[in-house]
């Protein structure tokens, strides 16, 4: 068994190397945008975009008369936006326009501002999508996400807060801020993928991305933990975030290309879903989750409705914690509700079930440590899946 699934997940990883083959490359500009709702504030954003040639103020590609998602991304505390390459490398010729605005880079950033304004690039790309004189006339789709990581994580938080023209939120090891992203999620209900590193000690996921999944309200929301993965590996190298990691344990246990690849076969595949209505794609996010041994998982939805899945209702009660967990964990749902919870190794065997009222503890102290899977169900219902790990 866990040999099919270690081919099921190499296939899953092929086809998603194929089927977003593009022909597109990448063209780059740079725009200062200048918001009068707060004094003229300049916020200088580096842009990257489908074109037909690699270079500097190169035309949109030729090749399709086709709009463009627009991906506004925030960078994190002390980095600037070009430790971000491997995301505008992987995803912009896939069809998707990247922006980086790169303000707040000192010491002591806005994180409210960093918050507006990512928001406010993104409105502006489709003011300039409709003026007939700029590069991106009529190239810019209504479809758009925010994004970002650490600091930029947690402003992408405040940004979708803020803007209800944002259509969905990645964000990767985002990190508390101030105001509260954790708060703030509280009144996000756009559907939202979260990215968070086991190994992470600047940014640990139970202080901040767990905080900040539990508290989102979407319909759909997806929580990935990177097995062995770091809060600076989300990005490429960079000087200040490698001190900062350096300082702190655990340390990584996989390489920066590892961690990387295990982000771009779950973020093409959703943003596909979620902003350009690939059903396939979404198919494929939900198939590979699930046998996928490099991370454990938390998700509330499927990515589109034709999945040939139990009927799963879209729900933001089920928490289960700590994960990892050594003893116990404690799984709660909706007061005065009776749910079924059932755990399963990785090949898909039985090892327990559990009727609960609201919530209830499970002794895990004497499973084999490793990787385990999960359902709960309310009344025959499918309420929620996931992975926990036993250390």
């Amino acid at each position: 068994m866990k040999t099919t699934k270690f081919i099921i997940t190499i296939l899953l990883l092929f086809v998603i190397h194929f089927s977003f083959s593009q022909p597109f490359q990448i063209g780059h500009t740079t725009i200062n945008f200048t918001d009068s709702s707060r004094g003229n504030r300049v916020i200088a954003t580096e842009i990257y975009y489908p074109s037909d040639v690699t270079g500097d103020n190169v035309a949109m590609t030729t090749s399709t008369s086709a709009t463009f998602p627009v991906l506004s991304f925030g960078h994190g505390f002390l980095m600037t936006w070009d430790a971000y390459q491997n995301y505008w490398n992987f995803l912009v010729p896939n069809g998707y326009i990247m922006i980086f605005p790169k303000t707040e880079g000192t010491f002591s950033p806005s994180h409210l501002d960093f918050g507006k304004d990512l928001s406010f690039v993104l409105d502006q790309m489709t003011v300039l999508g409709n003026n007939s004189s700029s590069l991106f006339y009529n190239r810019i789709s209504v479809m758009n996400a925010v994004m970002g990581h650490s600091m930029g994580g947690g402003a992408s938080f405040l940004a979708a807060q803020l803007n209800p023209n944002i259509k969905t939120l990645v964000n990767f090891a985002a990190a508390e801020t101030t105001p509260s992203a954790v708060q703030a999620a509280a009144s996000v209900t756009i559907p939202s993928l979260i990215f968070a590193g086991v190994n992470d000690c600047v940014t640990p996921p139970i202080s901040n991305q767990i905080l900040m999944y539990d508290d989102l309200v979407s319909s759909c929301k997806t929580l990935i933990n990177i097995i062995g993965g770091s809060h600076c590996q989300m990005a490429n190298s960079n000087l200040f975030c490698g001190i900062g990691e350096s300082s702190c344990s655990p340390q990584p246990t996989i390489t920066r290309i590892v961690q990387q690849n295990i982000i771009n076969s779950y973020i093409l595949p959703w943003l596909e879903y979620q902003l350009k209505g690939n059903c396939d794609q979404g198919n494929l996010f939900d198939n590979q989750i699930v046998v996928d041994n490099s991370i454990t998982f938390q998700k509330n939805c499927i990515q589109c409705n034709s999945l040939n899945n139990e009927n799963l209702i879209l729900t933001n009660q089920i928490i289960l914690s700590p994960n990892p967990s050594k003893d116990f964990i404690k799984i709660s749902g909706k007061v005065g509700v009776i749910y079924l919870i059932s755990v399963f190794d990785m090949s898909a065997k039985l090892i327990l079930t559990k009727k609960f009222e609201n919530e209830t503890l499970i002794n895990i102290s004497e499973l084999p440590k490793g990787l385990y899977t999960y359902s709960v169900k309310s009344s025959g219902n499918n309420l929620s899946n996931g992975k926990f790990i036993k250390e």
